[in-house]
């Protein structure tokens, strides 16, 4: 215990700034920069790259005795870089932090830090569906759900932050790290995101918001390539997901990505995380460097001469924390800053807000113990049935023209692909079976993922055969002659192609895996070719990281009877589809990405203005073959009045919109009614729709459902010619829509009054408002 500032520090009757100033005062300049590092323990060449450059940056690392004894920030991953059992690492943990709590003369511990992308990266965790699935569950509050499960798992073991959501906005297909996003829509992503960031800050961990920004507007999607995004583009498409999840979800860190936009790496950019982040909206958490991201600016970006220079440069865009381990922010810094390179305010400053959060978690309290009182489970009954409620609401089905789905209870089915009998095929590249648990075999899985043929073989009375028929990436047909035999034979038969998720090349989707087009990987388009050749009705299954282009299957002699659509679907995705194809299940999933018509069809995004989409000024049509929020179900309702009563809508008001679902059918009915803002002319260019709003209704059988948005004018600003946001008089029309392109109804509508620039505390989310009643004629009155 330090004398004289140990009063203030550690009595939690001050506030977090009073406690973490005294600590700030006391500290020597080791002290100091000790707490804005992290140290990542047990990575190393030898582990298998789970972050970029991890070989060549891990190999000289220092050791946990030299780090501690000035205090630590971070410990980063100590369950998410082996496999390591829960109760074992939980205990572990606790000693790793009592020696770092005696080791410095403050007594302070570590703040720990895992990835929670699709679950707790973690041995034995539930592997829940990847971001892109639940995006196409248009279903905010199960996001919510999953993500307090997933906090109160990481807590129960000793975790304080998890390194999620990610908010990137998909702007080109190829990227890797598609599966990771959300989808193509801001409103979207800010919206589900928000819900994720809820979820997981009502457990009492931080939330991360990643990665700000602009990452996934790479040139050619490459990972880590260029962005050549302008400041309107960025206001408009990028940043709005991060100000919502700011402000509707109340998350208390911020990780930077590692795109260099016009040049400037975000690493390094002051205007991104000091002027915008602090300054315009106000955030006063921590912000943490992506891994190795302060490192790259001298080695990758070659903006800084020196380790000291990248550190001095980070710290004044505003990077209180360097991850995953001790770098520029360790020796480097502390010498630039006795050389009066680097003032030590801006180290004082990173500080104090790592210590308020700190006291903030509990972590500067004299009581504070490392020791966690329950058995830790990762993957209960409970947490499974969120992981399959959600793998449900996720299947999208985007055709069925043959009627053959839902599945005859006798068809012989012959499933065919090499994802049919692949449990990866469910897990996305942050899963800890595909992101570490492949570099350690002799461990097992650590949790039961059912395929999708033994999930149909349990599920469907008939006969069900398998052949592989090819492998994902690999080259070779020779298992095509058995797979069309067995198409042959069978009444249905069933291709399930897609992704296998990896990092850094190893697999066909995931960070560092980006494609050079919208092809399916290796054989597998010539073995749905060859199994369509047959005339045996198929279903094509896709399963990926990715949306695939899908168009040549919907012509010729022999076109697909059905196509369905998911991403990575987790532990018991398997039983999800095959509770979708044999009817068990209605399908309900809507499209957070559009699907391709070919596989050149760059960009994709629904988000174009006119000149952006099909035209007469080019031969290329870039119009998709299912476009974003479309979803096909067995069962659906009828979509009936639209009503609004405004004609004009005030630049600072609201106007109510609603429409009526009634079901007619036996079974209950679920959709996803959206809402479209169409500006038909503005002083810049538009896209020509963008999703304003949008609520999952589930209908029961002889009910109606009356669905109303109340939006709000801020939903119709924009960024306008000289980069001011506004919201500009005029006519719009809100679309009600069944998806961007099924436009049920359309409400015209004039913006009227004086042009407007809403502030910071503009409105980004539309009130939804649901009613169910029993239809008229079922009511009695009597």
């Amino acid at each position: 215990m330090v004398e004289g500032a140990g009063e203030v520090w550690r009595d939690v009757r001050r506030t977090p700034q009073e406690r973490a100033d005294a600590l700030v005062a006391a500290m020597t300049l080791e002290e100091k920069t000790s707490q804005l590092v992290g140290l990542w323990v047990g990575a190393d060449a030898s582990g298998g790259d789970v972050a970029p450059y991890q070989g060549d940056m891990t190999q000289h690392g220092p050791t946990f005795a030299d780090v501690i004894v000035d205090g630590l920030g971070q410990l980063t991953r100590p369950f998410g870089t082996a496999p390591v059992d829960p109760v074992l690492g939980a205990r572990s943990l606790a000693r790793s932090q009592r020696a770092v709590m005696a080791a410095n003369r403050f007594g302070i511990p570590a703040q720990v830090h895992e990835e929670c992308l699709a679950g707790f990266a973690a041995w034995g965790a539930t592997a829940y569906p990847v971001p892109l699935s639940w995006g196409a569950t248009f279903d905010p509050e199960l996001v919510a759900e999953m993500s307090e499960q997933i906090g109160v798992a990481m807590r129960s073991v000793g975790v304080h932050q998890g390194l999620a959501p990610v908010l990137d906005v998909v702007r080109d297909y190829r990227w890797g790290r598609v599966e990771e996003t959300i989808g193509e829509d801001p409103y979207l992503i800010g919206t589900v995101g928000s819900a994720y960031v809820r979820g997981l800050e009502s457990t009492g961990l931080v939330a991360t918001l990643k990665h700000f920004a602009g990452y996934s507007a790479s040139r050619g999607a490459r990972n880590h390539a260029p962005v050549s995004a302008g400041p309107r583009e960025m206001a408009d498409v990028f940043y709005p997901p991060f100000e919502t999840a700011l402000r509707e979800g109340g998350a208390r860190s911020v990780m930077n990505s590692y795109a260099e936009v016009d040049g400037v790496p975000a690493a390094a950019d002051r205007r991104l995380f000091t002027e915008l982040l602090r300054e315009e909206w106000g955030f006063e958490g921590v912000v943490v460097a992506d891994y190795f991201a302060i490192a790259f600016l001298k080695t990758l970006q070659r903006v800084a001469a020196t380790d000291g220079e990248a550190a001095g440069k980070a710290l004044s865009a505003g990077i209180d924390v360097e991850l995953p381990s001790v770098f520029a922010y360790g020796e480097p810094l502390v010498a630039a800053v006795r050389a009066g390179q680097v003032p030590e305010e801006l180290v004082d400053r990173a500080l104090r807000r790592v210590l308020i959060q700190k006291a903030e978690l509990g972590l500067l309290d004299p009581d504070w113990t490392p020791e966690v009182d329950a058995e830790p489970d990762f993957d209960t009954p409970a947490h499974r049935d969120v992981a399959l409620r959600i793998a449900r609401e996720a299947v999208v089905l985007l055709a069925n023209e043959g009627g053959v789905l839902p599945l005859a209870d006798q068809a012989r089915l012959a499933v065919v692909g090499p994802l049919a009998d692949d449990p990866y095929a469910m897990l996305g590249c942050y899963s800890f079976p595909a992101h570490v648990g492949v570099h350690h075999p002799e461990a097992g899985m650590g949790i039961e993922i059912p395929t999708v043929v033994e999930a149909l073989r349990a599920a469907h009375p008939g006969q069900v055969t398998l052949a592989k028929g090819c492998d994902v990436k690999a080259p070779g047909r020779d298992g095509f002659a058995e797979a069309v035999a067995a198409a042959e034979a069978a009444d249905v038969a069933l291709v399930v192609v897609g992704d296998q998720a990896g990092l850094f090349g190893r697999g066909t989707s995931g960070e560092g895996c980006d494609a050079p087009d919208l092809r399916l990987p290796g054989e597998q388009h010539a073995l749905v070719e060859a199994v369509l050749a047959t005339g045996t009705p198929v279903v094509v299954l896709v399963l990926s990281g990715r949306p695939y282009a899908l168009g040549a299957f919907t012509q010729g002699a022999h076109p697909a009877a059905a196509l369905v659509q998911t991403f990575f679907p987790g532990q018991l995705g398997g039983q999800a589809i095959a509770e979708v194809l044999t009817g068990a299940v209605d399908p309900s999933g809507h499209l957070p990405v559009g699907i391709p018509r070919d596989p050149g069809s760059q960009p994709g995004t629904y988000l174009a203005p006119p000149l952006g989409r099909a035209n007469g000024v080019s031969n290329i049509d870039p119009t998709p073959l299912f476009p974003f929020g479309h979803g096909r179900s067995y069962h659906e309702a009828a979509w009936g009045e639209v009503a609004c009563e405004a004609t004009e809508w005030a630049v600072d008001g609201e106007v109510e919109v609603s429409v009526t679902l009634t079901n007619e059918t036996d079974e209950v009915v679920r959709d996803v009614v959206q809402l479209y803002l169409h500006d038909p002319v503005a002083q810049v260019t538009r896209p020509d729709s963008r999703l304003v709003a949008y609520r999952r209704v589930a209908v029961e059988p002889g009910t109606r459902a009356v669905v109303t948005f109340t939006v709000h004018a801020d939903l119709a600003s924009f960024p306008g010619v000289d980069g001011t946001r506004v919201v500009e008089p005029g006519a719009v029309e809100l679309r009600v829509a069944r998806s961007s392109a099924d436009v049920h109804a359309v409400v015209p509508l004039t913006l009227v009054g004086e042009i407007r620039q809403p502030g910071v505390d503009r409105r980004l989310v539309t009130a939804t408002h649901l009613a169910v009643e029993a239809r008229a004629e079922e009511v009695s009155v009597g």
